[in-house]
């Protein structure tokens, strides 16, 4: 099972994929959001690249674990692009992943200005990580 992961932003939108297996999340790239929302080449040959089975997106909340300002915005975009790519479509808690990917980042030695096109990526496979994860969890106690 391959996961597309997007981090949708009104600026840009952040991609990862998992491998084959749906085990591990990879950051793949970084688009402006308007090249994602219209399905661009873009972002076709991304989809057609990795062939998801599943779109797997970031819900901005707070840290209360209510929707943020940005969700119904960013679920309404979401829901569009699994419908255009007849994709089974998940929501996953995007709390706090785009302030762990610039301390990933910042760790790798990269300044704000380099990391502003990476912090998107790495913020979407670390959240796909975890809905990773917690499939592999409910697929394990399922087997029990």
């Amino acid at each position: 099972m391959v996961a597309l992961a997007l981090d949708i932003g009104e600026v840009r939108i952040g991609i990862a994929a998992s491998d084959r297996s749906g085990r591990v999340a990879m950051p793949v790239k970084v688009l402006p959001a308007a090249e994602v929302l219209s399905l661009a080449r873009s972002f076709r040959a991304i989809v057609e690249d990795y062939e998801p089975d599943v779109l797997v997106c970031g819900r901005p909340q707070t840290l209360s674990g209510e929707d943020g300002p940005q969700a119904q915005h960013v679920m309404d975009a979401a829901r569009s692009i699994a419908q255009v790519l007849d994709v089974p479509l998940e929501f996953t808690d995007e709390r706090l992943s785009s302030q762990e990917a610039k301390r990933i980042l910042r760790a790798e030695g990269l300044s704000e200005r380099k990391m502003r096109g990476k912090v998107d990526m790495v913020a979407a496979s670390l959240f796909l990580q975890a809905w990773l994860d917690a499939q592999k969890g409910n697929d394990d106690s399922a087997q029990r």
